[in-house]
């Protein structure tokens, strides 16, 4: 007989292959998403509600909402990373609910529930460009009624998104928290070279570092480029160990629990010093992302301590995940990423400007998402950020911070709202 759990992970696949055999020739899934369960399998807290919001840059957005009872409250915007969904933002909605706030969590372009994304690989991939992403942050808000935002807050992969967002429309986006993956600021232009001036020196390419990385002993890549490969999301959804224990696996290596992570800045991008970060972010050139995760498996005592994700908790992942697959999620490494030339090509539009906007980063104390661009945490807050009131690292908590530290993030957003209030009195 079959547990809640067991069930709820067998439906979630068989849901995943119908969507599949249900896509058309550009990938995209038919399935209708009113007729799914309801969102978060039953853990949702009481107070954050699931929503759909039509006409959104060609999007139908499905979004998480706190604080929505009470009309005219200013907006807090959070976009979460990968392997993500709004739900990851379920701790902190109530709170900043709490304290006043509208709070509204989507499902990125490429993930959960919203719609209208090519989930295909083959794919064109300009709709997941970062000017793009802005667009859709902004139509959301406009959708829902308002013309800017208190503050929005973006994390890993959903970091940049809101980082361009104040850059790009400091009017919309009125302050920025930057969570985990620190923000460099536009790529430059070559300046003064008529008069004689050498151009700046390139910055090594992802594919150039992967080729120094190929060369240690043992052979390493970068995932990020392995994230681009085609087969990067049948290795994930289909991993040997199951796609739940892929989950448990994954969020237990990148967090706090695991007691191997001892971030530290690093001295340059070059393959020697890259190897120092464990293997979920410099992995063995041989193994996929479940091989790499699979010996880190958390054991049945540690599962039964993590209270910050439960195995229900991880079940929304899988359910969503296996319906959706992970192609969409990963269009945004193969253009948002690196050094994909229509992508700097576009953001160089923005040469020389800086978020003027205040900003705060967050980040976990376990976190090597904080140093795995060398460099990228100075730049950040001496050029990126004109502003930048706080930079936090949270003791307790890895990678999927608002997840692992909730409350402690909590605190630190609603005081960095209430500072910005304080001083536009």
């Amino acid at each position: 007989m079959l547990s809640r759990r067991g069930f709820l992970v067998t439906a979630s696949t068989a849901i995943g292959g119908m969507t599949l055999a249900a896509r058309s020739a550009r990938g995209q899934a038919r399935i209708d998403v009113a007729s799914l369960p309801p969102y978060g399998n039953s853990t949702l807290p009481a107070g954050i509600r699931s929503r759909r919001v039509a006409n959104v840059n060609g999007l139908t957005v499905h979004v998480l909402e706190a604080g929505y009872d009470a009309p005219g409250r200013p907006v807090v915007l959070l976009l979460h990373g990968f392997p993500e969904l709004a739900y990851s933002w379920r701790k902190v909605m109530l709170p900043l609910a709490s304290a006043g706030y509208h709070v509204i969590a989507p499902d990125q372009r490429g993930y959960g529930r919203t719609t209208g994304w090519d989930g295909s690989y083959d794919a064109d991939p300009d709709p997941f460009r970062i000017l793009n992403m802005v667009r859709d942050a902004t139509g959301l808000v406009y959708a829902l009624g308002h013309r800017s935002v208190a503050m929005v807050v973006g994390h890993d992969a959903g970091a940049p998104v809101a980082s361009w967002a104040a850059l790009i429309r400091p009017d919309v986006f009125r302050s920025v928290t930057i969570m985990s993956s620190p923000f460099e600021g536009p790529p430059s232009i070559p300046f003064d070279t008529a008069n004689g001036a050498a151009p700046p020196p390139a910055a090594p390419t992802d594919d150039q570092l992967d080729a120094e990385l190929a060369k240690l002993n043992p052979p390493r890549k970068y995932y990020q480029n392995y994230q681009r490969t085609r087969g990067a999301n049948d290795n994930m959804l289909h991993a040997p160990q199951g796609l739940h224990a892929f989950f448990r696996a994954y969020y237990h290596y990148k967090s706090a629990d695991w007691k191997g992570n001892r971030p530290h800045p690093l001295k340059a991008r070059t393959a020697a010093e890259m190897a120092q970060i464990p293997t979920y972010y410099v992995m063995e050139r041989n193994k996929g992302m479940a091989e790499t995760v699979a010996p880190f498996m958390p054991s049945a005592a540690e599962i039964a301590a993590c209270t910050w994700l439960t195995d229900a908790e991880i079940d929304v992942y899988v359910s969503e995940y296996a319906r959706t697959q992970f192609t969409g999620a990963l269009q945004g490494y193969r253009v948002r990423r690196g050094s994909d030339p229509k992508s700097v090509a576009e953001l160089r539009t923005f040469s020389g400007r800086a978020i003027d906007v205040p900003s705060m980063f967050i980040g976990g104390s376990s976190d090597w998402g904080v140093y795995q661009t060398p460099g990228a945490v100075d730049r950040m807050q001496k050029t990126a950020c004109t502003r930048m009131i706080g930079f936090h690292l949270v003791e307790g908590a890895g990678h999927w911070v608002q997840q692992e530290q909730p409350d402690q993030v909590s605190t630190l957003l609603i005081q960095f709202l209430r500072n910005q209030s304080s001083q536009t009195r």
